[in-house]
């Protein structure tokens, strides 16, 4: 085996591709910003407790261990940043009225979501905080969509569930508590035998809504579908009301409901939607209500966000990230020199072929030349 070769669904990104996420990342930060998100940066490594604090049992599976040899405690290697980001926002923050905050950096799960996705994710997305009504879902839902549009991914459709309906019903069985974690597998994977057999023993009433979950699937008439067929709980009443209004709101997007579209990390508390594009057979961005995270780390806090992977994005996403350019020559010449760096102040990219590679051809497109007029160095279309 060679000693260079990477782990499995781990991979060097090169030139070309690194050049399209870093456009796709600064794109999208700039957007953030511009809608008042500040950014932070998060350690990629955290004592375990902390860094799984609030978080279901999918993200501890995804995670990363190792040993602190400083302290002898273990440490994980994120598989997630919104923990992290909700960390900050409820310790070291501290902050009482509402809190934007942004994010990007390297995630990395112990194995790949999908078939020939990469273990090492670029994640980048944004949370509000210190909101609890419907307004704060709906900004992040059409600051996710602008992210979309911005990196040229057109027919999106978003996805809606909400967290509560699977609640209610849990709730309202003591006998369906106990199988909490295996439900919300179920259902996330589709698996109707499996559910089937995991109902068996719950009351009637329960147990026929969480069998009918698969099935309310489609547009915004499934939610009147479903005030008929689920029980009448606080709980699924409040969750429908929610999804009506925001189903009501959005634009952009082909919209869906799918009550039964759990799929992601177990921390959500509320509303969670999901953008899905043509060819790609998961979700390229995902993100929903997780009000309980705050409370773990100690101050309760209303929250919800999204995020997606900027490797997917950079790979489905039409943008031509080949940088035009100016090629220069190199000589030893005070006038080329500081014409090269006033060049390089302004903005643009200049590159100098150095000597014997004058025709050597690399990625960037090269539209202009730095040539000698006159005794002045002047920009010229190239040939």
């Amino acid at each position: 085996m060679s000693t260079w070769l990477l782990p499995e669904n781990i991979a060097d990104v090169l030139p070309s591709e690194a050049r399209k996420i870093e456009e796709l990342r600064r794109r999208l930060l700039d957007r953030f910003r511009a809608y008042g998100y500040e950014m932070v940066m998060p350690p990629l490594l955290e004592y375990l407790e902390s860094l799984l604090t609030g978080s279901g049992h999918d993200l501890d599976l995804r995670t990363f261990k190792l040993v602190d040899q400083l302290s002898g405690r273990t440490l994980g290697l994120r598989a997630d940043m919104t923990p992290q980001v909700a960390r900050i926002d409820a310790h070291l923050l501290n902050r009482q009225g509402v809190t934007r905050l942004c994010y990007a950096g390297a995630v990395v799960h112990t194995r790949p979501r999908g078939l020939h996705a990469t273990r090492e994710q670029i994640q980048i997305g944004a949370e509000i905080y210190g909101h609890g009504g419907l307004e704060a879902d709906l900004e992040i839902q059409q600051l996710m969509l602008d992210a979309l549009r911005l990196a040229g991914i057109g027919n999106v459709r978003l996805g809606l569930c909400h967290a509560g309906v699977l609640e209610a019903l849990i709730e309202a069985d003591p006998a369906a508590a106990s199988l909490g974690d295996r439900l919300y597998e179920a259902l996330a994977g589709k698996d109707v035998p499996g559910l089937a057999e995991l109902t068996a023993g719950l009351k009637p009433q329960v147990r026929d809504a969480l069998r009918a979950l698969p099935s309310l699937y489609g547009d915004a008439t499934v939610l009147d579908e479903a005030r008929r067929r689920l029980p009448a709980l606080p709980g699924i009443t409040r969750a429908l009301d929610d999804l009506a209004f925001l189903a009501g709101q959005i634009d952009g997007a082909e919209l869906m409901v799918d009550l039964a579209d759990l799929a992601g990390y177990a921390y959500h508390s509320g509303t969670m939607f999901f953008a899905y594009v043509d060819s790609v057979p998961n979700a390229v961005a995902r993100g929903g209500r997780y009000d309980h995270i705050g409370q773990a780390y100690g101050r309760a806090r209303a929250a919800t966000g999204f995020s997606l992977d900027l490797r997917e994005l950079a790979r489905i996403s039409p943008i031509e990230a080949r940088s035009s350019a100016i090629l220069a020559p190199w000589r030893h010449d005070e006038a080329l020199r500081m014409s090269v760096a006033a060049l390089r102040d302004a903005g643009e990219v200049v590159i100098q072929a150095l000597p014997g590679h004058e025709h050597a051809v690399d990625e960037f497109a090269f539209d202009r030349v730095l040539v000698e007029r006159n005794g002045a160095w002047v920009v010229e279309p190239r040939a």
